[in-house]
């Protein structure tokens, strides 16, 4: 696992599997963490992470449902965890599905773990709206459309956008269920002058990137959703069958007025 630090109060970690991203946030003595690595010696190395520059985790944050976002709670048992009102309302509509997800991949990749997940307590954020940490505020902003739920979070006073599942330097647009191809247009252009005013930009799945490249990566990636032919850089045979299922999902959408 790599870890980055973009700023005094922010680090980013990269995972071995997916390049999956967790960024820990601090201001003064309150410090959270978003998203998850998926791997066990990846969620147990954080405590002593924290620990060794001096942080304490106070909660927990969740870009969107997806399961590989939700880990966290396995390397911080019984602490909170933060995601916006669609999310929240997702994972109560869908009881253990993230666990069930979890056990799935586990099997899959002959993975063991010390532990079940058990999301415990999860607090619904307001979104749009503002989350304080320390003497700041983080902003928070609705980001649908890759799922029915999401959420991306500013982090002013560092120029730091966490943008969930957009944006990504490795992995094209992915509409999953419950997402749709208009709600991800929509959540591209309204993450467009977050990108703008940013320094780094720190995607879902892949390295931290500047906001030069995260602006040329949303142009690249409304140009998919319209046309729906690959961008150069991400033609692999993962971003191909990501590609076919787009197509499946749009096709299957209801059209639009």
């Amino acid at each position: 696992m790599q870890v980055v630090s973009l700023h005094e109060d922010v680090l980013v970690l990269r995972s071995a599997f997916w390049q999956t991203t967790c960024t820990i946030v601090r201001r003064g003595d309150e410090t959270f963490v978003v998203d998850s690595p998926p791997l066990p010696e990846e969620l147990g190395s954080l405590p002593g992470l924290l620990e060794s520059v001096g942080w304490t985790c106070s909660g927990l944050l969740a870009t969107h449902g997806d399961w590989d976002h939700l880990l966290g709670r396995l390397a911080f048992p019984g602490t909170a965890l933060g995601c916006c009102e669609t999310t929240s309302a997702r994972l109560a509509a869908e009881p253990g599905s993230a666990a069930r997800e979890l056990r799935s991949f586990d099997e899959r990749n002959y993975i063991e773990r010390p532990a079940p997940l058990s999301l415990g307590q999860v607090q619904a954020l307001p979104v749009p709206g503002v989350l304080e940490i320390g003497d700041a505020e983080l902003q928070l902003h609705p980001a649908e459309g890759h799922t029915k739920d999401g959420m991306a979070i500013v982090v002013p006073w560092a120029g730091v956008l966490i943008c969930g599942d957009y944006l990504s330097p490795v992995e094209i647009p992915m509409i999953s269920d419950g997402g749709s191809r208009s709600a991800y247009r929509a959540t591209l252009e309204r993450l467009r002058p977050l990108v703008e005013s940013a320094e780094w930009v720190v995607p879902g799945h892949g390295a931290a990137i500047d906001g030069s490249r995260a602006l040329a990566i949303l142009g690249e990636d409304l140009a998919y959703l319209e046309s729906l032919e690959l961008p150069l850089a991400r033609r692999d045979s993962e971003q191909q069958r990501i590609h076919a299922e787009n197509l499946k999902r749009i096709a299957a959408e209801p059209p639009t007025a």
